[in-house]
């Protein structure tokens, strides 16, 4: 009975873990979480993966706050973003159930769940339903640079700005946070 019990306690705590969002956090060994790359000296590549949990919106929030980061983290002030894009990836999973019958004086486990019996041929029932689980990869090449953003220009952003007003909105403190 031990066993058993250890599998049912794996099984639920893989469940759990499967049902939770992914964290503001430097990427797994999954590729789950925001990576970045310095491509020149001020320019830089910031991307967020994350699980079916997170929306576009909270994924596009963590490339943000990951930018603001990376300018202040290298000396700089502010940051515009020269490219950025957002990718959904979409997974399929099916699931249900079939039940049949065997054919005269037959009988058997039939695959997918079903049962046999002889003496009736051709019943069967299969529900199944299948689900779209949608993730977002989320990127942006930044420029940094010293001083205040350019007031005329809608893509440059404050770096200490966007940590006061996104960091908040993140549970816990944000990683790397100066």
């Amino acid at each position: 009975m031990r066993p058993r019990l250890i599998l049912a306690l794996a099984a639920a705590a893989l469940a759990a873990a499967c049902a939770t969002t992914t964290p503001y956090q430097p990427a797994d060994k999954r590729g789950l979480g925001y990576k970045n790359q310095q491509l020149e000296t001020a320019k830089y590549r910031v991307t967020f993966q994350g699980n079916s949990l997170v929306d576009r919106a909270t994924a596009e929030n963590y490339v943000l706050l990951r930018a603001a980061q990376v300018t202040l983290e290298n000396g700089f002030d502010s940051f515009e973003i020269v490219s950025q894009n957002a990718d959904g990836l979409s997974t399929y999973r099916t699931s249900g159930t079939s039940l049949g019958f065997g054919g005269l004086g037959g009988g058997g486990l039939f695959y997918g769940g079903g049962f046999g019996y002889g003496g009736f041929g051709g019943l069967a029932s299969n529900t199944s339903t299948t689900r779209e689980s949608r993730s977002y990869v989320v990127g942006a090449v930044i420029e940094a640079r010293k001083g205040p953003k350019p007031a005329d220009n809608p893509m440059a952003f404050d770096a200490r700005s966007v940590i006061e007003s996104i960091g908040p909105t993140i549970a816990g403190p944000p990683a790397g946070q100066p």
